[in-house]
């Protein structure tokens, strides 16, 4: 097993998936890397890294979500609807995933999924 895991994003624009991350996410940012990144905690040992774009590294949101699993749901759907971010998916259940979840994309239209898995079998830590 590994000890920790980093999905990295790569952004056109750092200032705007700054504010995003930080501001309508809240997530923490632990580390600032020269260069050009920025990592973000998701979870006691998940992050999220993001990289400025650049040749080789372009910004691509095709085919990647970012999921991000919590209980509550609808409160997270709450928070960030009253913050100004629009869904694509408002939240549901989806019995054949055995989840509750909603998506909704980051400025550089990577897709979010924030969902709960309702499948007993699921470890929760």
């Amino acid at each position: 097993m590994f000890d920790q895991a980093v999905t990295f994003l790569y952004t056109t624009d750092m200032d705007r998936a700054r504010a995003f991350y930080e501001e309508m996410l809240g997530l923490e940012c632990v580390l600032v890397q020269e260069g050009g990144c920025r990592i973000y905690r998701t979870a006691p040992h998940a992050f999220v890294g993001l990289c400025r774009a650049r040749e080789g590294r372009e910004s691509d949101p095709r085919g990647v979500i970012l999921c991000l699993v919590a209980d509550d749901v609808d409160g997270w759907a709450e928070r960030l609807r009253a913050r100004g971010v629009t869904f694509e998916k408002e939240p549901q259940a989806n019995p054949d995933f055995q989840i509750y979840h909603c998506f909704l994309r980051d400025p550089d239209g990577y897709l979010i999924e924030i969902q709960r898995f309702d499948d007993p079998a699921w470890p929760k830590s």
